[in-house]
């Protein structure tokens, strides 16, 4: 099978890992995606609703059959405690950016209607730059950055994907 046609049969997966909030336990997870060259789109990882465990949120592009890989590899960690693969689970999924854009006094206002349209916020003022918040889906901050781009994006990070499963329930998807 080529490359191309077998990548073709991977899509975009949201994983949400609950792991313990122990030194060395990120690194271990993410050693585990260098070792099987499985390639991480994003990873976002904090405190949970329970004290002494974190919440990984990783996004891989994989097929069924790698998942199923990744998915028994995360869990012979010994810190993981519980995967979970949300991608077709009804779920709050967003992200957060932080854009500076080259601002002068007369692009000002067009920028700060732009970024009212979006309910983003300019958080700094600078002689020639603002810097703009947003959160939201990918879609909502993919958008905001193209049409920001013609004034001339000087710095952009993003957080990468959080998802929740909606309705309160942690974690009711396959895994």
């Amino acid at each position: 099978m080529t490359l191309a046609k077998e990548y073709s049969n991977h899509s975009r997966r949201t994983l949400v890992v609950l792991m313990e909030d122990r030194p060395g336990v990120l690194s271990n997870v993410s050693n585990m995606f260098r070792r099987r060259n499985y390639n991480i789109e994003s990873l976002t990882v904090g405190h949970s609703e329970t004290s002494g465990i974190s919440r990984m949120t990783v996004v891989v592009h994989a097929s069924d059959t790698v998942l199923e890989q990744v998915v028994k590899q995360l869990y012979k960690l010994i810190h993981v405690t519980k995967v979970t693969d949300i991608t077709d689970d009804a779920a709050v999924i967003r992200e957060l950016a932080l854009i500076r854009v080259h601002a002068i006094s007369t692009s000002r206002a067009e920028i700060k209607q732009l970024v009212d349209i979006f309910r983003a916020q300019i958080i700094d003022v600078a002689h020639d730059s603002m810097t703009i918040e947003i959160t939201g889906t990918e879609d909502k901050v993919d958008s905001l950055v193209e049409i920001l781009r013609p004034f001339g994006i000087k710095e952009l990070t993003r957080t990468g994907r959080v998802a929740m499963v909606r309705g309160g329930l942690s974690g009711g998807g396959r895994g």
